[in-house]
């Protein structure tokens, strides 16, 4: 008699929260999740957006609930998990995702624009950590954040953006260690450049005419000669938040196209 096999990469039974849900990285990562059987929790900023991308899983026959979150709010990121534990009853999984870009030196930068990218960037990860560790206590659950290749190493004119992800791998590494004894495990990914519409955006309003061209560049920065996909990301995400990855703790890992390589 055959023995049965485990299907890997399996998520079945478990709910997933992802900030930063409604939209590029994250709806890939909420929409990989949920093919492979989690109940999925879109938390967003944009009511409209995560509203839309919960509808699109339940469409496709999915588990998904729209819970509006502003994760720079303490108050409202609160409210938010107390709302998920009201719906869905427990949290295996958070995905700290939510996030912004930005383009300039240390010079260049406006206290405005730092603030803004702590506050989301890191304060975001910071809150929505903690007010998921008592769930994911219980379920001895596990974290994934959104890092970048810009915490590894120096990329021009990402002052405050390597900042801001410089502390995500750090928190990360500290969550680790911090709640081992509890069975949860931490990782964070770090990516290089993904297409997706903030590129587009940058592109459109930086080099209005030239955008296939600098596009061109941008993806050339890889030495794989591309940028990465939103829905690669969410492979690797899926990965580290798998059973699969049980050994795996406290890691930084790149998504980088070869860049570190070379």
């Amino acid at each position: 008699m055959a023995v049965p096999t485990k299907v890997p990469f399996r998520l079945d039974g478990k709910v997933a929260a992802i900030t930063g849900a409604g939209s590029g990285i994250g709806k890939a990562i909420a929409e990989r999740f949920a093919q492979q059987g989690a109940r999925v929790a879109v938390l967003e900023l944009d009511r409209h957006a995560g509203e839309a991308a919960a509808a699109e899983l339940q469409a496709a026959g999915y588990e998904a609930v729209a819970i509006p979150c502003d994760v720079t709010r303490d108050a409202e990121v609160r409210t938010a998990f107390a709302t998920l534990q009201e719906q869905c009853g427990r949290l295996d999984l958070l995905v700290n995702n939510a996030g912004i870009g930005h383009v300039g030196t240390c010079a260049t930068t406006t206290e405005a624009d730092f603030d803004k990218l702590f506050a989301v960037n890191v304060k975001g990860v910071y809150l929505c950590t903690r007010a998921a560790l008592p769930m994911l206590m219980t379920s001895r659950g596990t974290i994934c954040n959104l890092a970048s290749i810009a915490s590894l190493i120096g990329i021009a004119d990402r002052f405050a953006y390597s900042m801001t992800k410089g502390a995500v791998l750090t928190m990360t590494k500290s969550i680790a260690i911090d709640y081992l004894q509890y069975g949860i495990r931490c990782n964070c990914v770090c990516p290089a450049r993904i297409h997706t519409p903030f590129v587009d955006g940058y592109l459109q309003k930086n080099y209005p005419g030239k955008e296939a061209e600098m596009f061109d560049t941008l993806a050339k920065w890889q030495p794989i000669g591309r940028m990465g996909t939103p829905q690669e990301v969410a492979d690797l995400v899926l990965y580290l938040c798998s059973d699969e990855a049980g050994f795996v703790t406290g890691q930084a890992v790149p998504l980088d196209g070869g860049k570190l390589v070379f």
